[in-house]
């Protein structure tokens, strides 16, 4: 999508008629390039409304990433993080892996306005639409080796669980519908609310630069939800009132580095029984799907202080490595 669609997209309103003349005059362009610009927002999922001599309006408001929004309120956590806002790219955390690799400054983060390849876990694409889903990226280094970093997913997702119950705060119907899934999944209702991807450089011993991608499907068009290959949800579907994009990836924010400020001294250890409370599975049957296509069935019963899964076979338990497997409910 081009520049000026996200440039025109600020200018026009849900409740009055914006005329392409004006935008053209404001930006310095024909009438018909503002046309192609906003027929970019089209194809991306925006509504807009197009009448001769009116010009354009929003089907629905829709809220842009703001930096000086998120920097209001990121509070005191502004100084510990470093947001970028991209108009469009095709992964935050691609990008973000190789600024890493030229030195970006631990607490960089990247985050789209529209991002056009994201990826999932066991080689997913993440599906993001302008508006209708927060995508972004957070660099943080390590002293510690990437061996000494295990469960470090389920405590980032424990961070995004913690900032979506808070920003929605009264307005989230039923909070505890929204849970933890092994590894690294926020759900709701059964179905994928949010997603977190941890991709590791590194030394034997260290130290370690970590990128975590976070996705969070806000208010997914029903087109939307039918391309994705697993059951999801958004939050429009489990709030009153969706919250403010840019409150939501402050807020995300401010727990990430609460959470990895804490991780980077005692490990994953301290999170164990609160990612276990939160845990929609926990005590309930489980499939655990292996790479090599086979199945073994069981009940969730916990996680290891290095954020394996504990599965009880049997009567027996068995420690699952979040590499190797997916994990289902009962059939």
């Amino acid at each position: 999508m081009r520049p000026l669609a996200f440039s025109l997209l600020r200018e026009l309103s849900h409740e009055h008629f914006v005329s392409g003349a004006r935008l053209a005059e404001k930006y310095g362009v024909s009438r018909s390039a503002v046309s192609d610009a906003l027929r970019d927002a089209t194809d991306a999922g925006i509504g807009i409304f197009s009448l001769t001599r009116k010009g354009y309006r929003l089907a629905e408001p829709i809220e842009l990433l703001d930096l000086a929004r998120i920097h209001a309120a990121l509070g005191a956590t502004a100084k510990r993080v470093d947001v970028e806002v991209l108009a469009t790219i095709d992964s935050t955390n691609t990008e973000l892996m190789r600024r890493a690799t030229l030195g970006a400054p631990s607490g960089m983060c990247l985050a789209a306005v529209l991002q056009t390849a994201g990826g999932g876990g066991r080689g997913r694409v993440w599906h993001s639409a302008l508006g209708a889903s927060l995508t972004f990226s957070l660099l943080w280094r390590f002293d510690k080796g990437a061996a000494q970093l295990g469960g470090l997913s389920l405590a980032v997702g424990l961070a995004v669980l913690r900032a979506l119950r808070t920003t929605c705060n009264a307005g989230l119907r039923a909070p505890h519908a929204i849970a933890l899934k092994w590894p690294n999944d926020i759900v709701a209702g059964n179905a994928k609310l949010a997603g977190v991807m941890v991709e590791t450089q590194c030394e034997m011993l260290g130290p370690t630069n970590v990128v975590i991608g976070v996705g969070i499907n806000l208010n997914l068009s029903d087109r939307q939800k039918k391309n994705i290959d697993q059951p999801s949800t958004d939050l429009g579907a489990f709030c009153d009132q969706l919250p403010s994009r840019n409150l939501l990836l402050a807020q995300t924010l401010q727990e990430l580095v609460l959470v990895l400020d804490t991780f980077g001294r005692t490990g994953f250890t301290t999170f164990t029984s609160a990612w276990v409370d939160n845990h929609a599975l926990h005590g309930k049957p489980v499939r655990v799907l292996h790479v090599d296509g086979s199945t073994l069935e069981g009940i969730a019963k916990g996680v290891a202080e290095d954020g394996a899964l504990v599965v009880s076979v049997r009567g027996k338990d068995q420690r699952i490595a979040s590499a190797e497997v997916s994990l289902r409910g009962p059939k």
